[in-house]
């Protein structure tokens, strides 16, 4: 197997896995790659699909490979402008090498048989928003100087982001013309931990345009985006904290 990457790209796909996990398996196919991950208390998860365009270089057997992601950040935190992230896999040797620039790293692959990949829920959602990556960002940070707990809600005029805690309250209002997008049948309600939330938000605040939130009453957060010039593609499941929740 080998592959080449502009280093943008790699690092986007590391920081939002990196979220969730410390360890993924990639699954490499014919022509994309596809990566899914759970968190240690099963509250979140994340679907990764890169296709192959995404790649400056695609030369693969279908394989997977269960890797560590911190030790690929730190290579790819010496990177420079312009420089491309290559990966060799000899399945003989059992060794991972990695190029970047003029630096060359050995990575032995981690057990992929004991990483188990989570199963994709299919959650029929038909309440969605869309908006920049930026603002979703910024009303997250808001919400986080109050409270723990954020409350999405939604009806045909407006999305809202609201959280309440002993200092107060912030409510930040989207107006349906404000947004890029929204889809609402119902009115609906729901609430979810910043905890898992905010982390996300920071890493894609500069980088993803356009950002699809969808929720239903106490249904699992889905927010979906894109990168790569929409050769990435990414879902993210988030379950909610209903009442009773500890």
């Amino acid at each position: 197997m080998n592959i080449t990457a502009r280093q943008d790209t790699f690092r986007m796909m590391l920081d939002i896995l990196s979220v969730l996990v410390e360890e993924a398996r990639f699954n490499f196919k014919d022509n994309h790659l596809e990566i899914r991950v759970v968190d240690p208390s099963h509250v979140a998860m994340i679907r990764m699909e890169v296709d192959s365009a995404a790649f400056e270089a695609w030369d693969v057997d279908e394989t997977s490979l269960g890797l560590e992601l911190a030790p690929i950040g730190k290579l790819i935190g010496l990177a420079v402008a312009g420089d491309l992230l290559e990966i060799n896999y000899d399945e003989g040797v059992g060794l991972v090498s990695i190029q970047v620039g003029e630096i060359n790293r050995t990575i032995r692959p981690l057990d992929r048989q004991a990483m188990v990949e989570p199963k994709v829920p299919e959650i029929p959602l038909d309440s969605c928003a869309i908006l920049s990556g930026t603002k979703f960002a910024r009303a997250l940070r808001a919400a986080d100087q109050v409270g723990d707990l954020v409350t999405f809600s939604l009806d045909k005029n407006q999305f809202v982001v609201h959280v309440s805690g002993d200092g107060g309250a912030v409510t930040v209002p989207y107006e349906a013309g404000e947004l890029l997008g929204l889809e609402c049948a119902k009115p609906v309600k729901s609430q979810y931990s910043l905890q898992y939330l905010l982390p996300l938000a920071t890493r894609i605040s500069s980088t993803v345009e356009e950002v699809k939130i969808c929720f239903g009453e106490n249904y699992p957060l889905q927010i979906e985006f894109e990168f790569a010039e929409g050769s990435g593609r990414v879902i993210y499941f988030l379950a909610p904290r209903v009442e009773g929740d500890t």
